[in-house]
């Protein structure tokens, strides 16, 4: 089974990998042995399109390495919340859907700052965090520099709390339950790493 690591620079995503991953969808393949990071960032912030970038290398992890060290790392955490009712949490935040997740402050794990984040972002009380969905890795610029957003992402479970708060100061304007028969509002209007974790939500 291939192992990749995917990491997702504005709307699109490079998939580093050891194998074709099954089911890989449309991409444009990239030469391992012509690979620069820094020229094909460039490349992609030029495009501003939704693409999605395939690099097949033995040497994937040591690629993955290498472009994390290229620039400063910032943690963060964040939820799939789940209530009784089999619905899921999602915020609306500068024009998109997304899912409530914050950066980590000092000194805190990743799984405590996903938490003290839902429940600041959505005005909630959360009764249990569940097991690590996974990791997602998103390039942005800050300052004109780019970094790398590593986000821990936690199965959680919020029950009898209708009434959401939506964090206006985080620029949240709308917060919803949705059952997964209504994801697809969500997915027409939505990051790609978001289409990705909600993937995980059983049918």
């Amino acid at each position: 089974m291939a192992q990749i690591y995917k990491i997702y620079i504005n709307e699109s995503a490079l998939i580093l990998t050891d194998s074709l991953p099954p089911d890989p969808g449309k991409y444009e393949e990239l030469k391992a042995g012509d690979f620069k990071f820094q020229r094909f960032y460039s490349l992609v912030k030029s495009r501003k399109v939704q693409e999605t970038f395939l690099l097949i290398t033995k040497d994937y992890k040591k690629v993955f390495k290498k472009i994390k060290r290229s620039m400063s790392l910032i943690k963060a955490g964040g939820g799939l919340v789940s209530n009784e009712e089999n619905r899921y949490l999602f915020i609306f935040r500068k024009g998109k859907w997304d899912l409530p997740k914050g950066k980590l402050d000092e000194d805190e794990t990743f799984r405590s700052a996903a938490v003290r984040e839902v429940e600041e972002e959505c005005g909630i009380k959360i009764d249990s965090s569940g097991r690590r969905i996974c990791n997602t890795y998103h390039i942005y610029e800050v300052d004109g520099s780019p970094v790398i957003k590593k986000t821990a992402w936690y199965r959680m479970r919020a029950d009898h709390q209708e009434h959401l708060i939506p964090q206006l100061e985080e620029d949240i304007t709308d917060a919803r339950w949705l059952a997964p028969g209504d994801f697809d509002l969500v997915r027409q209007n939505t990051y790609p790493l978001i289409r990705d974790i909600i993937k995980s939500v059983d049918y």
